[in-house]
């Protein structure tokens, strides 16, 4: 997978499911906690849930026009399973468990240079047929737009402006419900195919008022590959993060240790298990992937010293 690709993925599941991975377990009764970019309606009664997200950064000696901009974010996804024509919590099909519950999929829009794309998202549904049964996974519609500006700043500097807003239509007063409508885990990948891109972390000192000038909201830019990409995301990270090469796989918890994880998973017992395996397919395959680790590959998630850095003066 691309690297780039991989960690902006962290990024987009930060949190999707959280240890122990179960429909029951308290900390996640409350899902889609990063990133969430809310419909306007919801926003207007409830501002702590912004239905806006912006990023700046700045552009060196690079050509706007050709600055490729793509944003992501999960689409709340109901899970209902039924038995025959009547709506069910649960359902046993062909000797497994299924749970009804939300899931999520995956949206992108692209845009190059400046200039204005649409969300537009048509409600839908699609139905899996079981023994006995099915499961059928709903959306609901989502609008929207995503807009990219470039300001001439002198001196080779242009500031690059993406905002995403959420147009989605909404009169209710129900945050739960107005998830469904949200832009989940929304973030920002940004690639220059020329020039480079400024560290807002650490700006070289001639731009450092410049790169504070930035405003940031709802996000945090940072180098990813060399100067040509940035990723911005609701998840604050250093320049440069990257994948432990000893990682299983995702965890959806960018932020803990694997081994313990790993280790907190097997000891959960065979009921917890299979609730886990049951409430989600990526839990699912958490699971599987974590019980077919070799003793070489637990033993890998250890530690590991990667180098260490010169410390500046």
């Amino acid at each position: 997978m691309d690297r780039v690709r991989a960690i902006a993925d962290a990024a987009l599941y930060e949190g999707y499911l959280l240890w122990p991975y179960r429909r029951s377990a308290t900390k996640n009764q409350r899902r889609w906690t990063f990133g969430g970019v809310f419909p306007r309606g919801h926003s207007e009664l409830h501002p702590d849930d912004a239905w806006t997200m912006r990023t700046e950064c700045l552009l060196e000696s690079g050509d706007p026009a050709r600055v490729q901009v793509s944003v992501r974010f999960l689409h709340v996804v109901a899970r209902q399973l039924y038995a025959g024509t009547e709506p069910v919590d649960e359902l046993e099909a062909g000797g497994e468990r299924h749970l009804s519950w939300d899931e999520a999929t995956e949206r992108e829009v692209t845009i190059e240079g400046p200039g204005r794309a649409p969300i537009a998202i048509a409600a839908g549904s699609a139905r899996e047929p079981l023994e006995g049964g099915s499961v059928v996974r709903s959306w609901e519609a989502l609008q929207g737009s995503v807009e990219v500006s470039a300001e001439p700043l002198g001196g080779g500097i242009v500031r690059i402006v993406v905002a995403i807003a959420n147009t989605t239509p909404w009169e209710r007063d129900d945050r739960e419900a107005a998830l469904r409508r949200t832009f989940c885990s929304t973030h920002t990948v940004l690639r220059a195919p020329s020039g480079g891109f400024v560290s807002q972390t650490d700006p070289p000192e001639p731009l450092r008022a410049a790169a504070a000038a930035c405003r940031n909201e709802g996000t945090w830019p940072v180098l990813v590959e060399g100067r040509e990409v940035v990723l911005s995301s609701p998840i604050i990270l250093e320049d440069h993060p990257r994948i432990a090469p000893e990682s299983p796989g995702d965890l959806f918890d960018g932020g803990e240790i694997d081994q313990l994880l790993v280790l907190n998973i097997l000891s959960l017992t065979d009921a917890e298990k299979a609730e886990m395996r049951d409430s989600d397919p990526r839990a699912r395959e958490i699971l599987e992937r974590t019980e077919a680790l070799t003793p070489d590959q637990l033993m890998r998630l250890h530690g590991a010293v990667r180098e260490f850095g010169m410390v500046r003066r």
